[in-house]
């Protein structure tokens, strides 16, 4: 019997299966196993640390407040219910994982442009929420937040940047109408006082 030969221009493993092909566990799946273990890990640590804060939130005894409705006991319930599931997702990958490898294929993945990206995002938001609002009024601190997004994203980390006075204008005609939408729908669509 002959053995026909593959299509040129057939994508990988569209004629039959690819030889020497390694198991889950150590290739290309091995290193989103370590992220799942990760993932439970600190899963678990959050959802005990809820189920902690939880238990230390007054429960209004002196107001007779029934135990069922007391302020602790929702956030508490989901704690529980976040650190068991971080427990399953860890125990799996320990199971699923039996060696060591793909530790480095995993942490390959922090130093991408999209790694990058998350990290500069989560560096955005933190200082929008923890330096700019309180510093500068609510619809100055937002307009700063979206200009500098805007800006970075369009120019820093784009394929093709935009030019960059048309990156400083855009990004400032829509720091401007969101800082002042957002103030408005939130004062007196919503009546929520902002900083």
């Amino acid at each position: 019997m002959s053995r026909e030969s593959p299509d040129p221009s057939a994508p990988p493993g569209a004629g039959g299966p690819v030889p020497d092909q390694p198991p889950e566990a150590e290739g290309d799946g091995a290193h989103m196993v370590r992220a799942d273990l990760l993932t439970g890990v600190v899963l678990l640590v959050l959802g005990v640390a809820v189920v902690w804060m939880s238990w230390e939130m007054p429960r209004l005894e002196v107001r007779r407040i029934h135990p069922a409705t007391v302020p602790g006991l929702v956030p508490g319930l989901l704690g529980i219910a976040l650190a068991l599931c971080g427990a399953i997702l860890a125990a799996r990958s320990v199971r699923v994982a039996g060696d060591g490898a793909g530790w480095r294929r995993f942490g390959a993945g922090f130093v991408t442009s999209q790694a990058a990206r998350v990290a500069v995002t989560m560096a955005l938001a933190l200082g929008y929420a923890l330096v700019l609002v309180g510093w500068l009024p609510f619809w100055a601190a937002s307009a700063v937040f979206v200009f500098v997004f805007i800006v970075l994203f369009e120019r820093v980390f784009a394929p093709s940047p935009h030019p960059l006075w048309r990156t400083a204008l855009t990004a400032a005609v829509q720091a401007v109408i969101v800082g002042v939408a957002v103030s408005v729908v939130f004062e007196t669509g919503f009546l929520v006082r902002l900083p």
